[in-house]
This record gives C-alpha cells, structure tokens and sequence, in this order.
C-alpha cells in the first residue's frame, strides 16, 4: 500500500522532497488509524489538477482506487493493536516475484 502512496506523491513532487515526505506520511497516519476512506478522495482531487499530462494523475488514481477497493482490509489499527506485524508490501512483493520465477520455468535445487 506504501508504495502506491509514494508513486502518487512522485507525481507532485521530486523523490527528495522534504514536502512531500511530510504530506506522506501525514496520509500514512490517516490510514493506519483506519481513515484510508477520507484519504482516497483528497487523492482523487489532487489528480485534477490542470497542470497535469494526461499520464501523471495515472498513479494517484491508482492509489485512490486501491484504497477505496482495500477498505475493508485496511484495518491497520486493528492489526497494530493486536501486534500482528504490517508488512504487506514486501509479502506481496516476495510472492509476486516467487510465482514470476515459477511461471517463467525457474527452479530451485
């Protein structure tokens, strides 16, 4: 999920931006305290800025769209509260690239 925030804010400002970083992690914030709802529409409108190509408002409205979609999966404050380690990025990332591996006829041993 992260990494589809990093990817929409990448639209709007340079990988170095301090500014950036901080409206980050201000909506990493909001959803892990369960408010990824209230994230997803603040996205959305950012993505209509007019000074946007046609490409770029593409990942924020990935973003937007995986929040709304994963809503009720996203229930970090739950998890958090339940010591169940947040690490969904790197577990689909691993299973991604392990099942990439296997379709493309690689084998282990």
């Amino acid at each position: 999920m992260i990494e589809y925030l990093w990817k929409g804010a990448f639209v709007f400002s340079s990988q170095t931006s301090t500014q950036a970083e901080a409206r980050e992690s201000k909506r990493l914030q909001l959803i892990l305290e369960d408010k990824s709802s209230s994230v997803a529409p603040g996205l959305g409108r950012s993505a209509t800025l007019p000074k946007l190509t046609p490409q770029e408002p593409k990942p924020v409205d990935t973003c937007a769209r995986y929040l709304l979609n994963n809503a009720k999966f996203l229930k970090y404050d739950d998890y958090l509260k339940a010591v169940f380690p947040i690490a969904t990025g790197m577990i689909e990332s691993a299973c991604r690239h392990l099942i990439k591996d296997r379709q493309d006829g690689y084998h282990w041993g």
